[in-house]
């Protein structure tokens, strides 16, 4: 049995207008005028649905109270400043330092103001303020984050008609080819469709998005997210040659991509060897998690969800080999803990883990794992309870 919850310790701090009111009196000190608006997009957690997404598949994010947020104004001149309270820098760049593989955080803003003029958009140089508690290297999206408030906040002082899907894809295109992170569209998607209160079953080839509630309170339920400090990253060769292997493996099965594939054994069958039919198994059977996820919330049977995300977690772990030990040993000390089910989120190797507890044990879990951190050497993890958020708005 669990132990009644301790007070919150080691949590991180969820977005408020403070953070609005921040980024809003920094501009006006900075720049002498206040800004034109403040614009705001979340970071995400993906419930279930780990590498679906660049095989035309299926994921099922939602928005998480974590946000990137921006305020920002338009200049006279062709250029672009932007300043982050979060590290304390400001850099400037111009339409003729808008070089694809630029890098530092600065290339998530100057990719965003390439792919609007890639796409044929006119966009005017402007001052950017911005801070974010979305936590980096998490696997919570924080890059995303960024690159939808500021295409938000750019799209809006220009004027530019962009229908939420647009943007999604816009901000993914500066990921891919500006930045050079071969990530799939879910993040982006996450970032600027969300609602509040729901996740979002989203297929990743036709681009359709249905609103799922996620009635955790309703259940008696809450969502831990505990970062496990293991600094986690797409721009490597891991993940890199795991899209690689699932590309081929769709090349020798004939189908345009994984999700294609509707014979799970004839198709193993049909690999030549271990490594690349484990990488299939997982995707196969993963989108089909997704599915199902998606039919138990649709049901309101949210307590259904608890044995999805233990197999999602098995499958990452043995047939996709992205987990690392700090996060099955959270994974691991989170169910004995009391959680119903649990799983690690993110593109792997490192990053985050989320577990489905009840309603209250959220702290108690987490302490749990903190414990069994320490014992093991580990540093301290964070955690709080993941909130299903807005997608990307202006907020003032």
């Amino acid at each position: 049995m669990v132990p009644a919850p301790p007070a919150p310790t080691d949590r991180v701090p969820q977005v408020t207008s403070a953070d609005a009111d921040a980024v809003t009196q920094d501009f006006a000190d900075r720049h002498g005028h206040p800004p034109t608006g403040v614009w705001v997009a979340p970071g995400r957690v993906n419930l279930i649905g780990e590498h679906t997404d660049y095989n035309d598949g299926f994921v099922m994010p939602f928005a998480l109270a974590q946000a990137v947020t921006v305020a920002a104004a338009p200049r006279d001149d062709d250029r672009w400043s932007v300043t982050s309270l979060s590290n304390g820098e400001t850099q400037e760049f111009g339409r003729s330092d808008l070089e694809p593989g630029t890098s530092g955080w600065h290339a998530y803003v100057a990719g965003v103001v390439w792919a609007l003029t890639e796409a044929g958009h006119r966009v005017s140089g402007a001052d950017l303020v911005l801070t974010s508690d979305v936590p980096i290297g998490a696997g919570l999206s924080s890059s995303a984050a960024l690159e939808c408030a500021v295409l938000a906040a750019l799209a809006d002082l220009d004027g530019l008609s962009i229908d939420p899907l647009e943007r999604a894809k816009l901000a993914r295109r500066c990921e891919n080819e500006f930045v050079g992170a071969p990530t799939g569209l879910m993040d982006q998607a996450a970032s600027t469709l969300c609602t509040a209160d729901h996740a979002l079953f989203f297929d990743c080839r036709t681009f359709e998005a249905t609103q799922v509630a996620l009635d955790l309170g309703d259940a008696d339920l809450e969502l831990l997210v505990l970062d496990t400090n293991t600094p986690h990253t797409h721009v490597d060769g891991e993940y890199a040659d795991r899209r690689r292997t699932c590309e081929e493996a769709a090349g020798l099965l004939g189908v345009p991509a994984l999700r294609d594939v509707t014979d799970l054994d004839a198709a193993l069958a049909a690999l030549p060897d271990a490594v690349m039919q484990r990488r299939v198994r997982h995707v196969v059977t993963e989108n089909a998690r997704v599915r199902a996820a998606a039919e138990v919330l649709q049901a309101g049977r949210v307590a259904e969800l608890a044995p999805l995300l233990d197999a999602s977690h098995t499958s990452m772990r043995d047939d996709f080999a992205i987990t690392v030990p700090t996060v099955d040993l959270a994974v691991e000390t989170a169910r004995s803990a009391g959680a119903l089910g649990a799983r690690m989120t993110g593109g792997g190797f490192g990053g985050c883990i989320i577990a489905l507890v009840p309603s209250g044990w959220a702290d108690a879990v987490a302490a749990a794992v903190a414990e069994a951190f320490a014992a093991a050497g580990h540093a301290a993890p964070q955690h709080f309870v993941g909130s299903p958020s807005q997608g990307a708005h202006r907020a003032g």
